[in-house]
């Protein structure tokens, strides 16, 4: 079988054995042109550069030319919040995604505090990576340490509506390593049905994905 994953970019193929491995590839290559069709329908990639908006947590972000370490700019008098870096092409992407993983971290870092504090549970370690099959991940304290909790940066680019319900989701994790319905009652208890959400990155993921691609 062959299927699209969409984060990734990229078709993957499936055979029931290693030894039927030669077959998934011949049947990949006998369906070329689907698998061009299917990555032509995938969002373009959006290369970062001076002059691109943004939306970071729903906020307009304009990204600037600068000189120095990449900084974060607030809103202020009419214009937006800006991002200034140095650099061009790839070196410029990198010192911007630096500082959007910083915004990820601060703000999803925040929400984790305040919903670990509602469910009662020890606040968690809280990292951000370029994960490309999940927007968070939840790991149980070991030995008596904290928790651990990873999210994506690129929630960074989401609605906060959708990145805060991210938050929530993975501190419900401090309870329950399961997705039954004790654990969907804390989420709906602390940011209302999660299907909205949900729906959302399932329809827009892909394009969070294509940033700086």
């Amino acid at each position: 079988s062959l299927r699209l994953d969409r984060t990734r970019r990229e078709i993957v193929a499936t055979a029931p054995s290693q030894r039927r491995l030669p077959e998934a590839a011949a049947f990949a290559r006998e369906r070329a042109g689907w698998i061009a069709q299917r990555i032509a329908e995938l969002p373009a990639a959006t290369p970062l550069h001076p002059g691109l908006m943004l939306e970071v947590f729903g906020e307009p972000v304009r990204l600037e030319a600068g000189s120095g370490r990449a900084k974060w700019i607030p809103a202020a008098a009419g214009c937006p919040a800006r991002i200034a870096a140095m650099g061009e092409g790839e070196g410029y992407a990198r010192a911007v995604i630096l500082m959007l993983k910083k915004r990820a971290l601060a703000v999803l870092g925040e929400r984790t505090e305040v919903y670990a504090a509602m469910l009662g549970a020890p606040p968690p370690k809280v990292t951000v990576a370029d994960a490309k099959g999940r927007w968070g991940s939840c790991r149980p304290g070991i030995r008596g340490g904290p928790a651990a909790i990873r999210y994506s940066w690129r929630l960074a680019l989401a609605p906060f509506e959708v990145a805060d319900y991210v938050a929530a989701h993975e501190c419900a994790h401090l309870l329950e390593l399961n997705h039954g319905p004790r654990f969907w009652g804390h989420v709906r208890a602390m940011v209302g049905e999660a299907k909205p959400h949900r729906d959302w990155l399932r329809a827009e993921g892909a394009r969070l994905h294509a940033f700086g691609r």
